[in-house]
C-alpha cells in the first residue's frame, strides 16, 4: 500500500515556474514507477511525465517536453515536477501516481494522490 500526498500547486503568471512535490508513504517507494497526470475542467485526465525506479528513464508528454522535468529522491520518498515556462493551458489539477511500469495511460498506475491545483494566468 502506498499513500501519496501532493503539494506545491498555486497561482502563477504565464511564463512563471512552480515545483510540485509528491510525498509517498511506505518502504517500497523506490520500487515503483512514479508519474504525474493532470485534469482540466471538462477534459479527460492526461499523462504529463513518468520516471522509473532509479530515475534513469523518464517520459514526457509532447505538450510539456522541454518545459517540465520529473525527478525523484528515493531517500526522501518524494517525486518532483519542476514546471517552467508555464502556459494558461497548463492549468489543471495535477495528480501523482505510482505503478509497476512506465505507461501513459492512467490504468498503468495503481495508487493516486488527491491532486494539487495549478492555475496559470495570462
Amino acid at each position: 500500500q502506498v499513500q501519496l500526498v501532493e503539494s506545491g500547486g498555486g497561482l502563477v503568471q504565464a511564463g512563471g515556474s512552480l515545483r510540485l512535490s509528491c510525498a509517498a508513504s511506505g518502504r517500497t517507494f523506490s520500487s515503483y514507477v512514479m508519474a504525474w497526470f493532470r485534469q482540466a475542467p471538462g477534459k479527460e485526465r492526461e499523462f504529463v511525465a513518468a520516471i522509473n525506479w532509479s530515475g534513469g528513464t523518464t517520459d514526457y508528454a509532447d505538450s510539456v517536453k522541454g518545459r517540465f522535468t520529473i525527478a525523484r529522491d528515493n531517500a526522501k520518498n518524494t517525486v518532483y515536477l519542476q514546471m517552467n515556462s508555464l502556459k494558461p493551458e497548463d492549468t489543471a489539477l495535477y495528480y501523482c501516481a505510482a505503478g509497476g511500469g512506465i505507461g501513459r495511460t492512467y490504468t498503468s498506475y495503481r495508487y493516486w494522490g488527491q491532486g494539487t491545483q495549478v492555475t496559470v494566468s495570462s
